[in-house]
Formats: C-alpha cells, sequence, structure tokens
C-alpha cells in the first residue's frame, strides 16, 4: 500500500464522512436540530421523531452515500494511484469516522450506521446485501432498530472472514464494528431494561 496516497484519501473520506446531513437536512428544510430533542442523535432515526418522512429518508440517502461514494472511488480509480485494498478499509474507517466525530460540528456526531453501511457497499455489494439482509430480518421479527445494528455490526465481519477471506478489510470491518456497538451502549442498557422503544411505536 501507498501509505502517504492512502492517508490522503483517508483523511479526505473523514472529511466528507464529517459532514452531518441530519443536521444540514434539518436546517435547509426549517427543522430544530437533531441535538436538541429525541434521543439527541443527529441520525436519520432522530429526525424522524420530528414526523418529516421526508427529511429523513434524505439524511438517511446522504449519510449511506458519504460512506460509499469515498470507498468506491478508490475501489475504481485507487489502482492508478497505488492504492489497494488497504486504503479501501481506511477509506471506509475514515468516512465513518468523520460520521461518528465531525470536524465540523465540534465531534458531535451520530452513530454511524447508515454511514457503515454505505461504507460497506461500496467494499463489496454483496457483503452490503447480506449485512442489509440481517438488519432487515431482525428488525421484522424483533422491531428494535438498535438490536437489528448492533447483530448486523456483529455479523458483518464474520461475513467478510467466512466469505471472503481476512486481510485488511475484515480488520476495519471489525473496528467499525466494535465503534457501532459502542455507541449503542445505552440502546442496549435501554434492551436489557425493556425500555428500548419499538420501530412503529409513538
Amino acid at each position: 500500500m501507498n501509505l502517504v496516497p492512502a492517508l490522503a484519501a483517508a483523511l479526505a473520506a473523514y472529511l466528507i464522512g464529517s459532514l452531518s446531513f441530519a443536521v444540514i437536512v434539518s436546517r435547509a428544510m426549517g427543522l430544530a436540530d437533531p441535538r436538541s430533542y429525541g434521543s439527541k442523535n443527529p441520525g436519520a432515526t432522530n429526525v424522524l421523531r420530528t414526523g418529516n418522512k421526508s427529511a429523513a429518508a434524505v439524511t438517511l440517502l446522504l449519510d449511506a452515500l458519504k460512506g460509499f461514494v469515498p470507498v468506491l472511488l478508490v475501489r475504481i480509480y485507487g489502482a492508478r494511484f497505488g492504492l489497494g485494498e488497504g486504503a479501501v478499509a481506511l477509506v471506509a474507517l475514515g468516512a465513518f469516522l468523520g460520521h461518528l466525530w465531525p470536524l465540523y460540528f465540534r465531534f458531535h456526531g451520530g452513530k454511524g450506521v447508515a454511514t457503515a453501511a454505505g461504507a460497506l457497499f461500496g467494499i463489496n455489494p454483496l457483503l452490503g446485501v447480506a449485512t442489509l439482509a440481517t438488519w432487515l430480518i431482525i428488525a421484522f421479527f424483533f422491531r428494535y432498530a438498535s438490536l437489528a445494528s448492533i447483530v448486523a455490526a456483529v455479523f458483518a465481519p464474520f461475513y467478510q472472514l467466512l466469505i471472503w477471506g481476512g486481510g485488511r478489510v475484515a480488520i476495519a470491518l471489525i473496528a467499525i464494528g466494535l465503534l457501532l456497538i459502542w455507541r449503542h451502549s445505552a440502546n442496549i442498557s435501554r434492551l436489557l431494561a425493556g425500555k428500548e422503544g419499538k420501530l412503529g411505536a409513538h
């Protein structure tokens, strides 16, 4: 791996990931700052609490794209700059870390589920589909978005290791999965206490 270009690409991915679209979209659509209500998490799920489904959908899409696009660009064009699997792993992690700790928003970011999902699709569409299917199955049967995210975070690196092998991408996915679980620590406490809100509940 060509280290300097790889680190530059990872930094660019971090800066793109630092675009907190929950805040940006809310401002553009005249909604309250998502960091000021509900879970105070700047993510699509919290934006949905305003009742504005369009704002939540746009936030979800843009948060996913900021993980997907940088990774895909490195996969398509990276070879000519000496960027291989290691750079793809760093860029995926960089975009994800940008969402968690955004430079432009005083490092107050979201949980990173959509951005991680976008990065997975950028790394390998089949891996993204498998992980998304896992999320949907858990969400359908148990009705907890947080539980679905936690289970998907565990299974993503497992799928990578089982089907496509180890390497730097697997290491990045393990790191992303552990961070996702950590960011859901409050949700885990509520799940254990039976106080976590279910999908579709008002």
